[in-house]
């Protein structure tokens, strides 16, 4: 992070965490309070380490970490995460369009495991991979993005004649989410895919690494997200948020990235349960292999 961003980053979460020296305690400098949290968040360090390093304690140093979250998720996290206008909607179809070839597409959607240590209540219902773990596609269905799509609260109604049918914005997502009007898939390799299906989908995954890039991106720089997190879940939840957020003001401020900082690449495996007869997205999914064929 260059330092103009860090000062603006200090300016934009000055109202929730400047304090005031008083006549008992000289109060920790915001800069250095900021500080504090960017090096918990970037390296995922004890908070022992990170008093060690700027001459804190313990509890001063995981003090500042909390509200330092807190205040992002107040200042920070509505300016940089939030939903797209419908102007924002055209700007990313047409990008999307003019750089892969897909018409209608808005982006694309994935899972990405974050190790925590499970709470005492409820600890079975924090097994990863295991009988309490919740597949993917359960997930996305709790989600408030499933909620408002579904509903047609979310992405607006722009549709376009593809293939002798009505295909509106969609996302792009994999094998382990439903298929929908607004979600396309690959299709399934069972070993017996036509030509057709096979253009399809290498044209629909070279287009969806962008979120598995942006993952790794995220990962990469905000390493606390790789290695498992010994705060309580619901400041791990609040630490995602404000990683998130950082990410996003990291990029649109223009700050470099290396190559060198990728976290190590495993596929994480998908929970193997039945999934539901697809009713919705057939037609889309055959116009738009029609059209990549033709």
């Amino acid at each position: 992070m260059s330092e103009e961003t860090f000062i603006h980053l200090c300016n934009k979460l000055r109202p929730a965490m400047e304090r005031r020296d008083t006549n008992f305690r000289v109060c920790v400098p915001l800069k250095k309070r900021v500080a504090f949290a960017l090096w918990k968040l970037a390296t995922g360090s004890e908070y022992r380490s990170v008093g060690h390093l700027f001459g804190a304690s313990i509890s001063t140093a995981c003090q500042c970490v909390k509200e330092f979250c807190a205040a992002a998720e107040t200042l920070l996290v509505p300016e940089q995460i939030r939903f797209p206008d419908q102007e924002r909607f055209k700007e990313m179809a047409a990008y999307v369009e003019n750089r892969w070839g897909l018409p209608q597409c808005i982006g694309a959607i994935d899972g990405s495991h974050i190790p925590i240590i499970a709470p005492q209540h409820y600890h079975c219902d924090y097994f990863n991979r295991l009988a309490g773990s919740l597949h993917d596609a359960r997930v996305l269905r709790l989600s408030t993005l499933w909620e408002l799509a579904s509903r047609g609260n979310h992405i607006p109604a722009n549709t376009r004649n593809i293939g002798w049918v009505n295909v509106g914005y969609y996302i792009l997502e994999d094998s382990a989410y439903p298929l929908q009007n607004w979600l396309l898939k690959p299709f399934i390799d069972t070993g017996r895919l036509t030509a057709e299906q096979q253009v399809y989908n290498m044209k629909i995954s070279r287009t969806r690494v962008v979120v598995e890039n942006a993952f790794g991106r995220l990962k990469g720089i905000w390493r606390c997200l790789m290695k498992r997190n010994d705060c309580s879940v619901d400041l791990v939840k609040s630490m995602v948020l404000t990683c998130c957020a950082l990410h996003n003001l990291c990029e649109s401020h223009g700050e470099s990235y290396e190559s060198a900082w990728d976290p190590p690449s495993a596929a994480e495996p998908v929970l193997a349960l039945p999934q539901p007869v697809e009713e919705e997205g057939r037609d889309v999914r055959e116009a738009l292999m029609r059209y990549l064929n033709s």
